[in-house]
């Protein structure tokens, strides 16, 4: 079965433009648009396929909205109306309980009002002359606190020049990016008000597989929108964009513009935001959110420091060399991870790393691309002392860095 994968499941929408008819649940995101596409890494672009790590899961999966939530959005969303509180049951649209099965009316009024609608727009560049374009996007958001903070995916607001957030009750506030974080996928966005419905938390820890499981967000930007399900499966380790999440698994159906809406229990307390999806013709109900006592930790240091504190940094910019076209680009013989840029007092430069080097091992891990390197820090924390081998010219030269922290 060939694996898709990518880490911004969304549609785009070019601003002023609305298509005839669309795909509600499309496998790929391309923005919608006669002009040239963006090049490659832009917002808009479809992320490149990445392979779940051996002996975990063998699925493929998608972050349920980056820039985009469009053509599906624009076309069905009403925008005078304000945002529509549906119930979705996983089989199909229903506002009763069918025969036997467990009427979720009165959990999702209390839920509903701390799930927010978020959209974006950012400038991309369309064209090799410079052209740019307004592109549109559509996710969600889950709100934490009263006076406006709300939590979302990192994927969601990337690059996000304007984010528009709109309420239950159908109010739209323009919101504040406070900080995000692209290695747990977790970002915070506030708005200016004060009588807001946070959400309530779970403890993700108490979470048993077989618990019943509703997805709350904001897919295809029809309005707030649920979804029921289960969870399927805890601490799925899944690598995206070679970023490695853990994961929950759940049977709710998640669609283009679920990212960062919540999961809930059956009590309404918010267990999971939502960040990714399997879009396998092959496989369905392969849904994932962020357990949410990571989620609030990662939250907590975006609110009050703008960043994820402890996270450990080498003070190094590291390119990728994995062709020979690069390679001969580049002027070297050997395929790899290069240090192109050592910045001045962090632990590489005190412990002699330069420009130049190609990172052989970290402790005892072989390093040959900059995610490599990226995935092995994940174990450390600021402070620690690593052992690392680089290739200078021909020798080998083993440096004990002392780890700084990473800023944002």
């Amino acid at each position: 079965m060939e694996n898709k994968w990518e880490y911004d499941y969304s549609n785009t929408n070019p601003s002023g433009h609305v298509p005839d008819e669309y795909n509600p649940i499309p496998q790929y995101d391309e923005p919608q648009t006669a002009a040239p596409q963006p090049p490659a890494g832009e917002p808009g672009q479809p992320r490149k396929p990445h392979r779940i790590l051996a002996g975990v899961l063998a699925v493929a999966v998608v972050a349920a909205v980056s820039f985009g939530g469009g053509y599906a959005g624009y076309r069905l969303a009403d925008r005078t109306a304000g945002t529509r509180v549906v119930y979705q049951a996983a089989s199909g649209t229903s506002t009763s309980a069918a025969p036997g099965a467990q009427d979720l009316s009165g959990v999702l009024s209390t839920i509903t009002p701390s799930v927010v609608a978020i959209t974006t727009e950012q400038m991309v560049t369309t064209s090799f002359w410079g052209g740019q374009q307004i592109v549109s996007g559509a996710g969600s958001g889950v709100i934490i606190t009263t006076d406006g903070y709300i939590i979302t995916n990192a994927h969601v607001v990337e690059g996000a020049q304007q984010i528009t957030v709109q309420l239950s009750d159908g109010r739209e506030l323009s919101a504040q990016l406070i900080g995000s974080d692209s290695q747990s996928d977790v970002a915070v966005v506030k708005v200016d008000a004060t009588d807001l419905t946070p959400a309530v938390l779970a403890n993700s820890d108490d979470v048993v597989v077989g618990q019943v499981a509703i997805a709350v967000g904001n897919p295809s930007s029809l309005g707030i929108t649920a979804t029921d399900g289960i969870i399927s499966a805890l601490n799925r380790s899944i690598t995206v964009e070679g970023n490695t999440m853990s994961l929950m698994q759940t049977s709710a159906a998640i669609s283009p513009g679920n990212s960062g809406g919540g999961l809930f229990n059956a009590q309404g307390q918010l267990v999971g935001i939502v960040n990714a999806k399997n879009t396998s013709e092959y496989a369905e109900g392969l849904g994932f959110a962020i357990p949410v006592n990571t989620a609030m930790s990662v939250a907590q240091d975006l609110m009050e420091s703008g960043y994820v504190t402890g996270r450990p940094a080498l003070g190094i910019s590291v390119l990728t060399i994995g062709d020979l076209q690069t390679a001969m680009q580049y002027g070297v013989s050997t395929l790899g991870a290069y240090v192109t840029e050592v910045s001045e007092g962090g632990g590489a430069a005190n412990a002699g790393m330069k420009p130049g080097d190609r990172i052989v091992s970290m402790g005892a891990k072989t390093i040959m691309s900059a995610t490599d390197v990226t995935n092995f820090l994940k174990d450390y924390s600021a402070g620690d002392t690593i052992q690392v081998q680089v290739d200078r010219e021909g020798d080998l030269i083993t440096l004990e860095v002392v780890l700084g922290e990473r800023q944002g």
